[in-house]
């Protein structure tokens, strides 16, 4: 029976590493439909809110968890800033400029940046024959998705979009060495609520300060399907789902989605909203996560990290 009960859970934790891979490759479609008519910040905050909102009132009502201590606040402010405000929120806003695909695959390579980070700024991480070969491979795909993709649309808000992204994913390879090197103790799903909730706070105030609002009354009913979709898909069920894969299968197998994501909105945006997708985009697609992967290879004992790190 007990076995049978393993093989049963094992079998849902692939199912949950499924719906992880499908419902936040889509996530970026859901992105770029929704900053047509949004602000990018302005959605960002409205998603983080909501997002938070849910996770923070099931803990403290169902869960009867107290508030944060100062202490576990100023690390949360710190994460919030990182990981929801420059990471999720830039991210977000480079959908105006560039396409579906190069965002997300841009976002990808966090794993390379930590690397460097790690070895350049800390003299910490030790790089072998195979993290150069990851390293060589994940840059020249994206070269190749950039150089198929630069040339019909190469003006200056595409390259803002690309700075744009890859600020947010350097952003997102410090936080995830921040984590590494400050735990907090505090319930992270718990503190993961806390951080949307802050950065929805952050991103409102940078959205009025910038002026990128618009009076909610204007926007369609797509872009609010599109927002309701985030928070209820992309910030609560993949989430759940996330979790849940992260804790029944093996870090190697549960951390597929970080390779599947790209993949999954390149097909998706070139189905939605028909965005090019050639043969050398797709290829330099794969070539990039090659990459992505061998560098986690060379780095094993850093994979767990990596991956706690999005939760």
């Amino acid at each position: 029976m007990r076995s049978v009960n393993k093989i049963n859970g094992i079998g849902k934790g692939y199912i949950a590493l499924a719906i992880t891979c499908i419902v936040w490759g889509t996530t970026w479609v859901a992105s770029k439909i929704g900053v047509k008519e949004f602000p990018a910040l302005q959605m960002a905050s409205i998603r983080q809110l909501f997002g938070g909102l849910c996770f923070v009132l099931f803990f403290m009502g169902y869960k009867k968890m107290p508030l944060p201590t100062t202490k576990q606040f100023k690390w949360i402010l710190v994460m919030s800033i990182l990981m929801f405000v420059f990471a999720n929120g830039l991210s977000t806003w480079s959908l105006k400029y560039i396409p579906t695909g190069l965002s997300a695959l841009i976002g990808a390579l966090y794993p390379l940046s930590v690397v460097l980070i790690e070895r350049l700024i800390f003299k910490t991480k030790k790089m072998n024959t195979l993290t150069f070969i990851g390293l060589f491979l994940g840059l020249t795909g994206v070269g190749i998705v950039f150089y198929d993709s630069a040339f019909d649309i190469l003006t200056a808000e595409f390259i803002g979009g690309i700075a744009l992204s890859v600020f947010a994913m350097l952003c997102w390879s410090i936080g995830t060495i921040f984590i590494s090197r400050n735990q907090a103790d505090i319930n992270p799903y718990y503190g993961t609520g806390w951080q949307m909730l802050v950065s929805s706070v952050i991103l409102f105030i940078m959205a009025n300060a910038t002026g990128q609002t618009v009076s909610l009354n204007s926007i369609s009913l797509t872009s609010w399907l599109a927002v309701l979709y985030l928070v209820v898909f992309g910030s609560i069920i993949a989430f759940i789902a996330f979790i849940y894969s992260m804790k029944i299968l093996p870090i190697a197998i549960s951390s597929l989605y970080a390779y599947i994501n790209p993949l999954v909105a390149m097909l998706v945006a070139a189905f939605v909203l028909s965005e090019k997708l050639t043969i050398n985009i797709l290829w330099g697609a794969i070539v990039t996560l090659i990459g992505v992967y061998l560098v986690n290879l060379s780095n094993k004992s850093d994979t767990k990290i990596i991956a706690e790190a999005e939760i």
